[in-house]
C-alpha cells in the first residue's frame, strides 16, 4: 500500500481541528456582538474578563502541551496503554487546578481588574459580573478544555470537533435567549451570556465523558489511572508543558499589557482594540488548526522513528497555511468597515477601527506562518526555544516598545499594532531557522 501523502494527512488532521477550534472563537465573536448591542462599555468589560479567563488557560496547557507531546510518542510506537496512563494523570491534575481557579474567579474578580487597571465603573461591573458566574461552572469547563485538548492533540479532531460543535451551538441557542430574554425568558444581559457559557460546557464535560469511556476514540479513560496518582508521571507532565506554559502565560500577559495600554487610550480606542483582539481571536484558532495537525503528525512521525517524514509533514503545513492566509487577508483589506461595525454600532469606535483594520490584516501573514512553525517545534519537544523567544518578545518587545510607539511617538493604536506585526515577523524568521536547523529531530521528551 502506498503511504499517504503529508498533505492528505495535514487536512485529515487540520481541517476539523480549523472546525473545532474556529467554531469556539466565532461563538465568542457572536456574544461580543449581541453584548456590544447592550453597550460599548458592557463589550469592553466582557472583553477585559476574557482576557483574564485566556491568561489562567494558560496554566493548564501544561497538561495538554505536555501531555499531548509525550502521548503521540507513544501513539506513534503503539503503546496505548502508556499513552491512557498519561491521559488519566494530566486529568486528574487538572480536576484540582480547575477547582482552584474557580475560587480565585468567584472571590478575586474585582481584585484583578484592578491590577489591569480597568478603571471605568460599567465595563469593571460588567467584567466581574461575567467572570464570577463562569466561575461557578470553571471545574467543569477546564476539565472539559483539558480532556478535549488532549483528544485533539493526539489527532482523532474529528471527535474534538464533534464535541465542541455540541457546546457552541448549546451556546449559539442560550445567549441570545438569555441576554436579551426572548420568548418570556427575563433579560440577564451579561449576566446571562456567562450562564449560557456555563451551561453549554458543562453539557459538553458529559459528553466528552462518555466518549472517553466508550472506547470511540484513539484514547481511553480509565479511572483507575484518574485516580491512582504517580509522582513519576506527574514530573515528566510537567517538565514536558512547564515551558510552553510559561511561554502562553508571557503571551497573555503581553496582551492584558497591551490591552491596558489601549484603556489609557481611552473607551473608544479600547473598544476598537476589543473588536481586533475578537477578531484575532477567530483567525488564530484557523491557524491554530493546522498548527496542531503540524504538531500531532510530527510527534506521532518522530514516535515511529519516521524523522524525514516528519520534516515533510511540517513544511507542507505551512505551505497550506500561507495559500489560506492570503485569502484572509484580502477579505478583511476589502471589508474592513462592515467587520467592525458587526461588533459595534458605535461611529467613533468603527472609524477608528476600519482604519487600522488594514494594518492588523498584513499582521496576520507572518502570524500564520509562524503558527505552524511553531506547532512543528512542538511536536518535536523543542518547546524551551520557545519558551524563552516568547520571555524575550513580550517584556522586550511587546511591552517595552509597545509603550514607546503608543505614548512616547504619540502613534496611539496605530503604534502598538505595528509594533506587534514587527514582532512577529521576526520571531517568524526566527523559528523558521530553528526549524530548518534540524536539531528538533533529536530531542527526548
Amino acid at each position: 500500500m502506498a503511504p499517504v501523502s503529508p498533505l492528505k494527512d495535514i487536512l485529515k488532521t487540520s481541517l476539523p481541528a480549523v472546525i473545532d477550534l474556529s467554531s469556539q472563537t466565532i461563538m465568542w465573536t457572536i456574544e461580543a456582538i449581541l453584548i456590544g448591542k447592550i453597550s460599548a462599555a458592557a463589550f469592553a468589560g466582557v472583553g477585559m474578563a476574557l482576557q483574564i479567563i485566556i491568561l489562567f488557560f494558560a496554566v493548564v496547557l501544561t497538561f495538554i502541551v505536555g501531555s499531548s507531546v509525550i502521548i503521540n510518542r507513544y501513539l506513534g510506537a503503539k503503546d496505548f496503554w502508556q499513552a491512557n496512563h498519561i491521559l488519566g494523570q494530566s486529568l486528574m491534575i487538572g480536576i484540582l487546578i480547575s477547582i482552584l481557579i474557580g475560587l480565585i474567579w468567584f472571590f478575586g474578580a474585582s481584585l484583578l481588574f484592578k491590577i489591569i487597571r480597568e478603571n471605568e465603573p460599567i465595563a469593571q461591573q460588567s467584567g466581574v459580573q461575567y467572570l464570577r458566574i463562569i466561575a461557578a461552572f470553571t471545574p467543569l469547563i477546564i476539565t472539559n478544555f483539558i480532556a478535549v485538548g488532549i483528544i485533539r492533540g493526539a489527532g482523532d479532531t474529528k471527535m474534538s470537533m464533534l464535541i465542541n460543535l455540541i457546546i457552541n451551538v448549546i451556546n449559539l441557542i442560550l445567549a441570545p435567549v438569555l441576554i436579551f430574554g426572548l420568548f418570556g425568558v427575563p433579560r440577564l444581559e451579561v449576566r446571562g451570556a456567562a450562564y449560557a457559557v456555563g451551561i453549554a460546557h458543562s453539557i459538553g464535560f458529559f459528553s466528552t465523558l462518555y466518549i472517553l469511556r466508550s472506547r470511540k476514540t484513539y484514547l481511553f479513560l480509565s479511572f483507575r489511572e484518574l485516580t491512582t496518582p504517580n509522582l513519576k508521571s506527574f514530573k515528566r507532565l510537567f517538565r514536558t508543558g512547564l515551558p510552553t506554559t510559561v511561554e502562553q502565560l508571557c503571551w497573555a500577559l503581553g496582551q492584558m499589557v497591551i490591552t491596558s495600554y489601549a484603556a489609557v487610550l481611552g473607551i473608544v480606542f479600547l473598544a476598537a482594540h476589543q473588536v481586533f483582539m475578537r477578531i484575532q481571536a477567530v483567525l488564530s484558532m484557523f491557524f491554530m488548526g493546522f498548527s496542531l495537525g503540524a504538531m500531532t503528525l510530527v510527534g506521532q512521525n518522530l514516535g515511529a522513528a519516521k524523522q524525514h517524514r516528519a520534516e515533510q509533514t511540517g513544511k507542507v503545513a505551512g505551505y497550506v497555511v500561507l495559500v489560506f492566509v492570503l485569502m484572509i487577508v484580502i477579505c478583511i483589506f476589502l471589508f474592513s468597515k462592515p467587520l467592525v461595525a458587526l461588533f459595534t454600532s458605535d461611529a467613533n469606535v468603527v472609524g477608528v477601527g476600519s482604519k487600522i483594520l488594514r494594518l492588523f490584516a498584513f499582521i496576520q501573514i507572518p502570524k500564520a506562518f509562524n503558527a505552524v512553525l511553531c506547532g512543528n517545534l512542538r511536536g518535536a519537544g523543542d518547546l524551551k526555544w520557545l519558551m524563552y523567544l516568547a520571555i524575550i518578545s513580550v517584556l522586550f518587545v511587546e511591552i517595552g516598545l509597545v509603550w514607546v510607539a503608543a505614548f512616547v511617538l504619540s502613534l496611539s493604536l496605530w503604534g502598538i499594532w505595528l509594533v506587534m506585526g514587527i514582532d512577529e515577523a521576526v520571531r517568524t524568521l526566527l523559528n523558521y531557522w530553528r526549524f530548518h536547523g534540524g536539531k528538533w529531530k533529536l530531542i527526548d521528551v
